[in-house]
């Protein structure tokens, strides 16, 4: 994991970012993510659990993005307009993946197991969604905005209304569409 394939990988999902620099700079989603990393990486070293837990939430009062320094996050993982994100402890996060703001991942239980959600590859998840509980969302799944997620989704599934419901996605859209302006 690096920070070139981060930038890389932001520049590819947000069409407004007009440089590697810019990206660098300005985007709040990306430095929550490089300070999960060092958090971390402390996190597993048992001893070093309170300072973790220190930068982790100095890291959410300068980005406004709170990633727990347990929760297990895969490769060129994006947060667009990141404010107001929460993943907690046990979260898993597949590589690919990207989020909206106000995405909450959280648990269900005070017991100490698995209690946040596990996203698997490539699963986008809008903008406010809330995914409660020990469940699984299967591989290039989307969320839609506002949707709360309390079971299991299948890949490929479309998850979208308060509680979600899991969809089959469509993929017939019209090649011959266009905007009448």
């Amino acid at each position: 994991m690096s920070v070139r394939e981060d930038i890389a990988s932001a520049r590819r999902r947000d069409p407004a970012a007009r440089s590697a620099f810019e990206v660098w700079l300005t985007y709040s989603g990306l430095h929550a993510i490089w300070a999960y990393r060092l958090a971390h990486r402390m996190w597993r070293v048992r001893w070093l659990r309170l300072p973790a837990r220190a930068w982790s939430q100095f890291a959410r009062f300068l980005t406004g993005i709170e990633i727990h320094p347990g929760a297990t996050i895969g490769r060129r993982f994006f947060i667009d307009h990141g404010m107001g994100v929460v993943i907690g402890e046990t979260a898993v996060i597949g590589d690919d993946v990207m989020l909206y703001h106000g995405v909450t991942l959280g648990g269900t239980t005070a017991r100490r197991e698995q209690r946040h959600p596990v996203l698997g590859d490539r699963v986008v998840v809008g903008a406010g969604a809330t995914i409660l509980g020990p469940i699984l969302i299967g591989a290039d799944s989307v969320i839609g905005a506002g949707a709360v997620v309390i079971r299991d989704a299948p890949p490929h599934s479309l998850l979208v209304g308060v509680p979600a419901k899991a969809r089959p996605q469509r993929h017939d859209y019209t090649s011959d569409f266009t905007w009448d302006i």
